[in-house]
């Protein structure tokens, strides 16, 4: 299952937040540091219109939608690297993670207490991702010790190892923003993946403001937007506390809510569509009368692959695809008048899926 964490200084905003996203009041929100100790889990639907609308003409008994494991981390603090704020438990926590949500406060509230003392985004995002890459530079140290044998000995895997440690030590000194790919080889990524360093994960920076500025934003979140964009990272203007607001109002209400306010889609809905951006995701669908069943693939899968998502077998014993697009289903109402139409397509072994893409594998155990 897809995880995403979501972390920043204390008192940004990151637990109500979570409150919305999973629509519970799981994680205590209080005017003060350090009020989330142990990581809030919660589990999140994606939305997606098309399921309903395929259960329809399927006639489906049931409706699985992909979703996406939402971690509320523990506020950081200058430090963390070296335990303080109880730094080290929270890194562990962000390690684990798939991609990080960082929360920045973007609102003025002298009721609502900051703990650097001051409103600053910029010196918030930059104190988290100092932090992060001082425990990275630690780990990427204690790492090339333990493999020190083993290139002294020529070991193939270790040599090409301490390389991309030796360049990713020296990126991160300078600070630089790390993507994988700009800089390091299939080989090097490879070895590079399984230490879960914290600053190779995508971002999100998820600007929080008040309800007055969610429609155009304020001087703070267009400072965190140049900043992402110059970093490869993305930006959602959100307000934590709507946010919460919409899930008391239920579905009809929260839509008027938004159009009152200016704004057409809430600011999870966008978040959760970043993260599939940000992570190059797509949604595959399995349909038929028992069920319409949404399946979550990195863009670029090939269907053997994409059928392995579903059941191993399925990938091992792979055949061939029937590939309908999800809108010449809908525009022909069902497989039978897909299939006389010559709409649904028999793909192989190379062919690439697309998102949306109504599928049925073929097999042999």
């Amino acid at each position: 299952m897809l995880r995403a964490g979501i972390v920043g200084l204390p008192n940004v905003g990151k637990s109500t937040l979570f409150n919305a996203l999973t629509a519970t009041k799981n994680a205590q929100s209080a005017n003060y540091p350090f009020c989330t100790i142990e990581p809030n889990v919660g589990v999140v639907v994606v939305p997606d219109e098309r399921l309903q609308i395929l259960s329809d003409l399927c006639k489906s008994k049931e409706i699985i939608p992909t979703v996406i494991e939402f971690v509320d981390i523990a506020g950081l603090v200058k430090g963390a690297s070296k335990g303080e704020g109880l730094g080290n438990q929270f890194l562990h926590n962000i390690r684990e993670v798939d991609a990080i949500i960082q929360v920045v406060r973007c609102f003025d509230d002298a009721n609502t207490i900051h703990v650097e003392g001051k409103v600053d985004p910029i010196s918030d995002i930059e104190t988290i991702n100092t932090e992060l890459a001082l425990a990275d530079l630690a780990s990427i140290e204690r790492r090339m010790q333990r493999i020190s044998k083993q290139v002294k000995a020529g070991d193939k895997e270790a040599v090409i190892e301490e390389g991309a440690l030796k360049k990713l030590n020296d990126l991160l000194q300078e600070g630089t923003f790390i993507n994988l790919k700009d800089h390091f080889n299939e080989d090097e990524i490879n070895v590079i993946k399984p230490l879960n360093l914290m600053s190779v994960k995508p971002v999100i920076y998820c600007a929080n403001v008040s309800e007055f500025d969610l429609k155009e934003g304020n001087d703070y979140t267009k400072k965190v937007e140049e900043y992402a964009k110059s970093h490869g990272a993305q930006t959602v203007i959100i307000c934590a506390r709507i946010e919460e607001e919409l899930v008391e109002l239920g579905e009809e209400g929260a839509k008027e809510y938004l159009q009152e306010l200016g704004v057409e889609d809430s600011g999870i809905n966008k978040m959760i569509k970043s993260v599939y951006e940000l992570l190059n995701l797509i949604t595959f669908i399995t349909a038929g009368e028992k069920e319409v069943h949404a399946w979550t693939i990195t863009r670029g899968t090939k269907a053997p692959q994409a059928a392995g998502v579903i059941h191993t077998d399925f990938e091992k014993g792979f055949i061939r695809a029937e590939v309908t697009a999800y809108k010449d289903f809908v525009e022909n109402g069902s497989y039978t008048a897909c299939k006389d139409k010559g709409v649904t397509r028999l793909e192989g072994k190379d062919y690439i899926m697309q998102d949306g893409d109504i599928v049925h594998f073929r097999f042999a155990v």
